[in-house]
C-alpha cells in the first residue's frame, strides 16, 4: 500500500500554479520582495495597472467609478484610475479619505492621480456605467461601516459592472465569509495567487470571474498547503496504463453492495471504477442479491459474500474496495468495514459506511491509515467529526483537523469540495456545477476514486482527480444530468487529460 505521502523535495511546478496562500502568506510574500529591493509603490503599481488591463480587455471606455479605501487596496485603485484615464476612459475617484491623510505607496499613488476626485459620501454611483471597488480587498477582517455598506450597495443595486481590487470589500480573506455584506461582483481582480475567499462559499460566488494577475512576487506559495484543485497539481501522477500492461496490472477494485432492493448505488460506483481506468471491478454481494445485480451487470464481476468473513476472503486481492453506498446502517456495514480494513485494501468509505460508527467514530479512525479516503457531506461529518464544523467553520481548517484526526484522507463534499491529506495539504474545487446534485453522483465519486486508487494513484491526488474528473464530466452534459450519465462521460475527459499530458 501507498501512504499518500507527497514525495520528498522542491514543492512541483503543478503546486507552484495552484498555491493558495493566506492573507498573512500574502503579505509576506510582499515584504520579501520589498526587502529584496522592489519598492512597494513598484508592486502597487503593477497590480493597479494589470487590474485596468483586465478592465479593459473586458469593457469599452466608460464612466467609470473608482471607490478607493484608507489603504493599499484604494491605492491599487488610484492606480486604476489612472491607466484607465490615460487610455481615454472617464474616471472619477469616490475617495474614503483625503489623499492627505494615506501612508507609503497609497500616499503616492493617490497623489499621482490628477483627475476628479469626490467624497465616498458623495459618490455618485447612479451615473457610473462600471464600478470598481477598491475599498478594502483583503485589508478587513470585520464587518464594514453602515455608510461604505450603503455605498456598495447602491451601487450593487444600479446593476452597472462591479469590479473588485483583490476581494469585494467586505469579505474575510481566509474565510470567504462577510460578517454582515460583501457585494456581488462580476470581476475579481487578485495579484500572484488566489487567497482562500476566492475558492470558499460563499466568497467564490461573491467574486465573479477570477483573474489572477503576475505582479513579480517571485517564490509566493513555495511551500503552502494549500491548492486549488486543477490537472496541473496532479496530473504527472495519473496512473495511465503502460503499452504492456493487462488487466491484472491495471488495479482491482471490489465494491460492497448492499440489500437486494438498494443495490443500485453500488452498481453505480463499480461502473465508474471500472470507466475511471481499474482493470478488474467486482461488485461484492449477498447471495440474497445476485439474481438482481446480475441482470445490471456486464463488464463488471460478481461475487457473493454472506458474512464477514467470506467479505474479507472475496476481497483478498483487491488493491482498493469501495464501501458504504446505500449499505444499510446496520451491524453488518460495521463489520464488513472492519473486514475490509484487515485486507489491505485502500478503501473508500462513504454514505452509510461512515454514518455506522456515529457513536464512536474513534472505533473507525483505528481501522484506518494513511491511504484510505472519508467522503463525507456536512451531515455525514457532522456525525463522524462532530463539533469541528462549529468549531472551524471555516472549510479548509475543519478539513484538515478532521484528516489528522482520522489519519486518512477527508473529502468533505459541497459546491467547494474540500480534499484534505493527514499530512496537512489541502485542496479546494471549484470547477463545480449544480447539475451534480442528483441523487447517486457521490456514489460515482467513490467509484472514481477507488478505481484511481486501485491503479496505484496517490490517495491525495486520486481523490483530488476524481473530484476534478466528476465535475467536469458534469459540465460538459449540463442540464438533465443524473448520476447514471457521468460514468459514460469520463472516457472524453480522460482524453483531455491524456492530450494535456503529452499523449
Amino acid at each position: 500500500m501507498k501512504d499518500g505521502r507527497p514525495s520528498a523535495g522542491a514543492q512541483s511546478l503543478g503546486e507552484q500554479r495552484t498555491a493558495i496562500l493566506s492573507v498573512a502568506g500574502m503579505r509576506a510574500a510582499e515584504a520579501a520582495a520589498m526587502a529584496a529591493g522592489t519598492p512597494e509603490f513598484a508592486l502597487m503599481k503593477r497590480a493597479g495597472e494589470a487590474a485596468a488591463d483586465a478592465i479593459r480587455a473586458r469593457w469599452s471606455p466608460r464612466e467609470t467609478l473608482v471607490l478607493a479605501g484608507p489603504g493599499n487596496n484604494g491605492g491599487d485603485g488610484y492606480v486604476v484610475a489612472r491607466a484607465l484615464a490615460e487610455a481615454g476612459w472617464p474616471v472619477t475617484v469616490a475617495a474614503a479619505v483625503d489623499a492627505a491623510r494615506l501612508r507609503g505607496a497609497a500616499k503616492t499613488a493617490a497623489e499621482s492621480w490628477a483627475g476628479r476626485t469626490v467624497s465616498l459620501a458623495s459618490a455618485p454611483v447612479e451615473n457610473a456605467a462600471l464600478v470598481v471597488d477598491a475599498l478594502f480587498g483583503t485589508g478587513l477582517a470585520r464587518a464594514l461601516k453602515p455608510e461604505i455598506q450603503a455605498v456598495l450597495a447602491r451601487a450593487e443595486a444600479t446593476g452597472a459592472p462591479l469590479v473588485a481590487i483583490d476581494l469585494p470589500s467586505g469579505l474575510a480573506g481566509d474565510t470567504g465569509r462577510a460578517s454582515a455584506y460583501a457585494p456581488r461582483c462580476i470581476l475579481t481582480i487578485t495579484f500572484q495567487t488566489k487567497k482562500p475567499a476566492h475558492v470558499l462559499e460563499p466568497g467564490r460566488r461573491l467574486c465573479g470571474e477570477i483573474v489572477v494577475a503576475d505582479i513579480g512576487l517571485i517564490g509566493a506559495g513555495q511551500g503552502t498547503r494549500l491548492f486549488e484543485n486543477d490537472p496541473a497539481l496532479w496530473l504527472d501522477r495519473f496512473p495511465w496504463p503502460r503499452p504492456d500492461i493487462h488487466k491484472h496490472a491495471r488495479g482491482r477494485l471490489a465494491v460492497v453492495a448492499g440489500n437486494m432492493w438498494s443495490g443500485g448505488a453500488a452498481r453505480l460506483s463499480a461502473r465508474a471504477g471500472l470507466r475511471i481506468g481499474a482493470g478488474l471491478v467486482t461488485l461484492l454481494s449477498g447471495s440474497d442479491a445476485l439474481a438482481v445485480n446480475a441482470g445490471h451487470l456486464e463488464a463488471v464481476m460478481l461475487q457473493p459474500f454472506d458474512s464477514d468473513i467470506e467479505l474479507e476472503e472475496a476481497a483478498a486481492n483487491a488493491d482498493a474496495a469501495v464501501i458504504g453506498p446505500a449499505a444499510g446502517i446496520n451491524h453488518d456495514t460495521y463489520l464488513n468495514l472492519m473486514a475490509l480494513a484487515r485486507t489491505g485494501a485502500a478503501l473508500v468509505i462513504d454514505a452509510d459506511a461512515l454514518t455506522v460508527f456515529r457513536d464512536d467514530p474513534a472505533v473507525l479512525f483505528s481501522a484506518l491509515d494513511r491511504d484510505d479516503v472519508l467522503t463525507p457531506h456536512v451531515g455525514e461529518f457532522e456525525r463522524v467529526f462532530p463539533g469541528l464544523l462549529a468549531s472551524s467553520p471555516e472549510r479548509v481548517t475543519a478539513a484538515r483537523k478532521a484528516a489528522e484526526r482520522a489519519g486518512a484522507v477527508v473529502l468533505l463534499k459541497g459546491p467547494d469540495t474540500v480534499v484534505a491529506a493527514p499530512d496537512g495539504r489541502v485542496c479546494v474545487n471549484t470547477r463545480t456545477t449544480p447539475w451534480l446534485a442528483t441523487a447517486g453522483s457521490g456514489d460515482v465519486l467513490s467509484g472514481f476514486i477507488g478505481g484511481l486508487l486501485a491503479q496505484g494513484m496517490e490517495t491525495f491526488e486520486a481523490a483530488a482527480a476524481a473530484v476534478w474528473i466528476h465535475s467536469q464530466a458534469a459540465l460538459n452534459f449540463g442540464p438533465g444530468l443524473i448520476a447514471e450519465d457521468l460514468p459514460d462521460l469520463a472516457p472524453a475527459v480522460l482524453k483531455d487529460l491524456l492530450a494535456r499530458a503529452g499523449g
